[in-house]
């Protein structure tokens, strides 16, 4: 390896063993000036090829995804913000600042590979047991966000609607505003869905809906044979207004396999796939993103084999019943003719 900067030599090449057909034809070595900078050269030309490599496996990742069905519905736990900014040795607010960023690149992501909705959990209702500071912290951060999408000539372009579920009187004024704002401002757009979950819970979110329709059925609203699965979706969050669909994959980084409350109505009624990777959220990469695809894909066609198979059952079956009908039938006959022939 030679390198060079300001005119200067930082490695003798001389002689390493280079070998054609099994037979050693040359010995080169390699001495370096400064041990330092060689190795940073290194470490460069690694990551260099590393990167051509990603990109190329990525690139074809991606063709092949996109030749089956894609998901309508993603919804993602994003977790390990905190645990990538302490594994750093950074406060806990680098680490969210960073996973904002993240977000911002996984809407694009899934923007540009046809998923219609994606649901992002921002906030649960657990994490109000952390330290004011942090809240802060984060609600100032996803107000920022806010303000950021809602500014952003994309959001209008692509028009991207932006809901917010769970518990707003719990949130700050500020925030409940720029919620307020957004919501309006992109009410009307029906091409791409962006729900942000923000002071949310699962069961929390179950439980007003049930208040809801009880309070409707005491004053005479509802009946009580009204009451059914497409009537309870409706006062789920963000009631009023159209009702989170169906979930068709879930995705949690952080390494942790579960759900965390996420969605209960929406995603176990619908026996999504789940993909739980070990990335922590702000080194979540797209090629993540694309092997969670794969993964709702491989589940979708295991569903149908599956139900082929069960249906080619079924028709076996009813063929053997078929024809043993017909034998049946055949030896009446024989035995019909049987007796007028006596």
């Amino acid at each position: 390896m030679l390198g060079s900067a300001k005119r200067e030599i930082y490695a003798d090449i001389s002689h390493i063993w280079i070998f054609l057909g099994g037979k050693r034809i040359k010995n080169l070595k390699i001495i370096p000036r400064n041990k330092g900078i060689f190795l940073a050269g290194l470490r460069f030309l690694k990551n260099r090829i590393f990167k051509i490599f990603y990109l190329e496996y990525e690139r074809r990742l991606e063709i092949e995804i996109l030749k089956s069905e894609i998901p309508q519905h993603i919804a993602v736990i994003m977790d390990g913000n905190r645990r990538y900014a302490g594994q750093l040795g950074k406060t806990r607010s680098f680490g969210h600042a960073m996973g904002a960023e993240v977000t911002e690149k996984v809407i694009e992501w899934c923007y540009e590979i046809g998923v219609k909705q994606l649901t992002l959990y921002a906030f649960s209702t657990e994490n109000f047991q952390r330290s004011e500071e942090e809240v802060d912290g984060l609600f100032n951060l996803i107000n920022e966000k806010f303000l950021k999408i809602y500014s952003d000539p994309r959001t209008h372009e692509r028009e991207t609607q932006v809901r917010v579920i769970g518990d707003r009187s719990t949130l700050p004024a500020f925030l409940n505003e720029s919620i307020e704002k957004i919501e309006k401002a992109t009410g009307n757009y029906k091409k791409f869905h962006l729900y942000v979950a923000i002071a949310y819970g699962g069961r929390q979110d179950i439980i007003q809906a049930v208040r809801d329709i009880a309070s409707c059925i005491s004053s005479g609203k509802l009946s009580l044979e009204e009451v059914d699965e497409n009537l309870i979706s409706k006062h789920l969050y963000p009631a009023p207004g159209v009702s989170v669909p169906n979930v068709d994959l879930v995705i949690r980084t952080g390494g942790d396999e579960r759900v965390s409350n996420f969605l209960p109505w929406q995603a176990n009624g619908s026996e999504c796939a789940a993909y739980f990777c070990a990335p922590f959220w702000p080194e979540f990469r797209k090629i993540d993103l694309l092997r969670s695809i794969r993964v709702y894909q491989a589940r979708k066609a295991e569903k149908k084999q599956e139900q082929s198979y069960r249906i080619s059952k079924v028709v076996n079956f009813l063929e053997v019943g078929n024809h043993g009908e017909k034998i049946e039938e055949i030896g009446q006959l024989q035995s019909i003719k049987k007796q007028e022939f006596s």
